[in-house]
């Protein structure tokens, strides 16, 4: 819901010194918009783990209702029990009031059981699989090197719990170049995979391409979807160059270039039931991204929101912000949509140029930038 308030002043009655008579002119002095959502979920995230856990969790509890909860920590979360641990660990640090809900996953190997996917399904925390081929991103190198070979059977009884499969969609051949990885996995993994096992539930995460777009909108809606974060909608590669090379702009997948941008930004906003909110917020100390050998990741839970807000509104789709942060994603898990709600005031806000904590600091997206939407609670 849009709430729209204006506040206007005759100038015939505005008491200015030497004037006596005027023409009756409305003046505008304010236009306060205030946005009111079902509360957003963001079902792609990083919350890492022991200091890092503490200080990042708040800032998506604060906004989100609940999260999908990556599991590449080191060691990664390959079993149910380990989701569980975890959980625990998460709840442990979150504000006494905060009736955030993190949504677990479980970390996908080549030796994955499908006697585990059974155990994750019961256990009523556990919400989906997620896929990493070995070595395409942070804390990957225990990910898959055969999917449709080794992890078939593990697959299939995925496919008969309907529990979904949540795909890092980057072949990691080194012959490969970068910014073809998202093109070629599908090619050569999804779409083999979703023809094999077209029943299986799939999200292509963090989606960066307009082969990504093509793809979904090829599939059937409910079975095939995608996670869209805001870096991927707002920043183009030139990003990580610009006035020197930017590492708090470096994600993986990397951005692409701005016909991509442009295609993704287009069907986020078009209404489709195929796209929702997926931050993909990962956190790094400040010194592990500014290093000789950065780490990939940006930190913008704290601006997520409000970044969505914006693009929405300058593409002239507010009224379809609320499906894509709130309704596409719990219907495609098959969960209720929360019931409270959230509002967002168009009231400029200044990012701050960095988060201290004891370890260190972390640099936000949008750091030292004015940003419009506010998120009010």
């Amino acid at each position: 819901m849009i709430n729209t308030s204006i506040l206007s002043y005759n100038a015939s009655n505005l008491p200015i010194p030497g004037i006596k008579r005027f023409n009756k002119i409305n003046i505008i002095n304010a236009v306060k918009m205030e946005l009111t959502l079902t509360r957003p979920d963001d079902w792609h995230l990083h919350l890492r783990d022991g200091d890092l856990l503490a200080a990042v969790a708040p800032y998506s509890a604060r906004h989100f209702g609940r999260a999908i909860v990556m599991p590449n920590l080191r060691p990664p979360v390959t079993t149910t029990a380990a989701a569980i641990a975890y959980r625990e660990s998460i709840m442990e640090v979150l504000p006494a009031d905060s009736d955030f809900n993190p949504l677990m996953t479980l970390y996908l190997t080549d030796t994955t059981s499908p006697n585990e996917i059974k155990l994750a399904r019961k256990s009523e925390v556990v919400y989906a699989v997620k896929l990493y081929p070995a070595g395409a991103t942070t804390n990957s190198q225990d990910g898959v090197t055969d999917l449709l070979g080794k992890c078939l059977p593990v697959l299939q009884e995925m496919a008969e719990q309907n529990m979904p499969l949540l795909v890092h969609g980057e072949v990691t051949d080194p012959d490969v170049d970068i910014f073809d990885r998202e093109k070629v996995f599908i090619e050569t993994v999804l779409r083999p995979l979703i023809q094999k096992l077209p029943q299986l539930k799939v999200v292509m995460e963090h989606i960066t391409t307009a082969d990504a777009v093509n793809f979904i909108e090829s599939c059937n809606e409910g079975t095939v979807a995608a996670t869209v974060t805001p870096q991927h909608i707002i920043l183009n590669r030139n990003s990580l160059f610009q006035g020197g090379l930017q590492p708090h702009n470096y994600c993986l997948p990397v951005l692409k270039r701005e016909i991509h941008r442009k295609t993704i930004l287009s069907a986020v906003t078009s209404g489709s039931k195929q796209y929702f909110l997926g931050t993909d917020s990962a956190p790094h100390e400040r010194q592990r991204k500014e290093s000789s050998c950065g780490c990939a990741g940006i930190f913008n839970s704290p601006v997520a929101l409000s970044l969505y807000a914006k693009i929405f509104e300058e593409a002239g789709a507010l009224d379809k912000l609320e499906a894509f942060t709130s309704f596409n994603g719990p219907d495609f898990y098959g969960l209720p949509r929360n019931t409270s709600k959230i509002k967002l005031k168009k009231e400029p806000w200044k990012v701050p140029e960095h988060l201290s904590f004891p370890f260190g600091e972390i640099i936000p997206m949008s750091a030292g930038q004015t940003l419009d939407w506010k998120p009010s609670f």
